[in-house]
């Protein structure tokens, strides 16, 4: 019996040419890329109406393809990449990332227990193990990768409220009529994903416990044990606290030994949100970020953010992963034949397949391990330090230019400012702030964020892409300059800046 015509791959010569195509692609985006205005001015629907509503019947040349790259998708991609995105924690890709992904895709092995891709399991044991090492966690925290830190809380407090209650996993939160109501503890200022945890875990986003923070963005330690006892005096069970390590309007930074104490007494469960703020310890002068780590029951740290490697790349450490384990684990039997059992030397592998709810897993390490063997532990630590030393510079900037204020503290390359000329009324400066953010985003030259802190509309700038320089802060600070001159009213004149020295 003959084949059938057109099975199979596209033929190698055809892909060889079209992966040469790529390559040179790839490079032309990343060299030109300051030259394209980051956000496309498009309404929704734009893009889809490009596309046929049906997929093709017959398959297209992936020339063609291509060409539909650059026709149809590149006019509506916003450019994280750009050097002047200071928006959200503006990461980058790199070219080692990039080699890194192209060879994770070709392999496109699965990660999910040890003997179904050994290079797999243990080059992600290397990879956190050097992390871990990197930015100063405790030596005995056990790592396992993610997406996000968003996935990572959920399997935390799933650990945590598994160690709370005892064998949910088994009976469930409805086999228990007579379990506690049980409650979690965050500042005000940490990540809104820990509701969401609460909402998948079962628990109740109402469960979530917000304390007021300090003057710098803090939790306050002893306003938390205030609300912990009186939670359980009222008969619900404090749980799980969550100190921030780099929070995402702010990066201010909680009293992670403090709140550790708080846990202890309650024997709660404490995660360490340090997404953000975990690359900080990299530093030496930055190591002050780890401080309290050893009372961690849990600590998520995104090296998508600041430690450059491209989304999506998070990693959980916890102290004691058997509790994890105990609440995932699974081996069906159509795995039993790939799950991991000890070797002739008794040595047990790793399946990190049992540390979460997912099976399928990307060979996300090879791509970290690329971007950290390139640029080695002191190229890393050179380009934090970097974007900290052009946070300060946003920070003079504002200090010494007429009606600017800054709105937080700046600890690492985030910085929160507003602008409130004299006589202006917290309302209109509101309204000005936002409009300046909105208009410079509209116009394509640069990407801001804006946020909220004690009612109070701030512009923010973060730092995070490794092509950003100097020029680009000045850039960015004329461009600010110039929408105030705009936006202010007629009598009043623009202000007058200091210079970047």
């Amino acid at each position: 019996m003959s084949e059938p015509e057109g099975l199979g791959d596209v033929p190698a010569p055809v892909m060889r040419a079209q992966l040469h195509r790529m390559a040179d692609w790839v490079a032309d985006y990343r060299e030109g890329i300051e030259r394209r205005p980051i956000v496309p001015r498009l309404r929704p629907g734009q893009v889809t109406a490009g596309f046929p509503s049906r997929m093709p019947e017959r398959g297209i040349h992936v020339s063609q393809v291509l060409d539909s790259l650059d026709q149809l998708v590149m006019p509506g991609i916003v450019h994280w990449g750009h050097p002047r995105f200071l928006g959200y924690f503006g990461s980058t890709s790199n070219g080692p990332a990039l080699l890194g992904e192209i060879a994770a895709a070709a392999l496109n092995v699965s990660a999910m227990t040890w003997k179904t891709s050994p290079a797999a399991t243990e080059l992600e044991t290397v990879v956190l193990g050097w992390m871990r090492d990197l930015i100063g966690l405790p030596s005995g925290l056990f790592g396992v990768v993610y997406d996000t830190a968003s996935v990572a809380v959920v399997h935390a407090l799933a650990a945590a409220r598994e160690r709370a209650l005892g064998d949910v996993r088994g009976e469930g939160l409805l086999g228990r009529p007579t379990a506690p109501v049980l409650r979690v503890y965050a500042s005000d200022q940490a990540h809104s994903s820990l509701e969401k945890a609460m909402v998948l875990l079962g628990l109740g986003e109402r469960n979530v416990v917000r304390i007021a923070s300090d003057d710098a963005f803090r939790m306050d330690p002893a306003a938390l044990r205030r609300v912990m006892s009186a939670d359980r005096e009222r008969g619900l069970r404090p749980f799980a606290v969550v100190a921030t390590v780099g929070s995402t309007s702010t990066a201010s930074v909680d009293d992670v030994l403090e709140m550790g104490g708080v846990c202890h007494e309650f024997d709660a469960w404490l995660h360490v949100d340090a997404a953000y703020g975990g690359a900080m310890g990299a530093l030496p002068e930055g190591r002050w970020v780890m401080r309290g780590m050893e009372r961690a029951d849990s600590v998520v740290f995104n090296p998508h953010k600041w430690l450059f490697v491209p989304l999506d790349f998070s990693a959980l450490y916890l102290r004691d992963p058997v509790i994890l384990r105990d609440t995932f684990a699974r081996t069906p039997e159509y795995l039993e034949g790939d799950a991991s059992s000890p070797g002739a030397d008794g040595q047990q592998a790793i399946d990190y397949m049992d540390y979460g709810v997912q099976l399928g897993r990307r060979f996300r390490a090879l791509k970290a391990w690329m971007v950290l063997s390139t640029f080695g532990r002191e190229g890393i630590v050179s380009r934090i330090r970097e974007h900290c030393r052009l946070a300060a510079s946003v920070r003079v900037l504002v200090e010494d230019t007429e009606g600017f204020e800054l709105a937080a503290p700046v600890t690492m390359a985030v910085v929160c400012f507003r602008y409130c000329a004299t006589g202006m009324s917290a309302e209109d400066a509101d309204a000005v702030n936002r409009r300046i953010v909105e208009r410079i985003n509209g116009s394509g030259a640069a990407y801001l964020t804006y946020t909220t802190l004690r009612q109070r509309v701030c512009m923010r700038i973060g730092f995070g892409n490794m092509q950003t320089t100097e020029d680009h802060v000045r850039d960015v600070w004329r461009l600010i300059l110039a929408e105030v001159g705009r936006l202010s009213s007629s009598d009043t004149s623009p202000p007058t800046s200091a210079t970047i020295s």
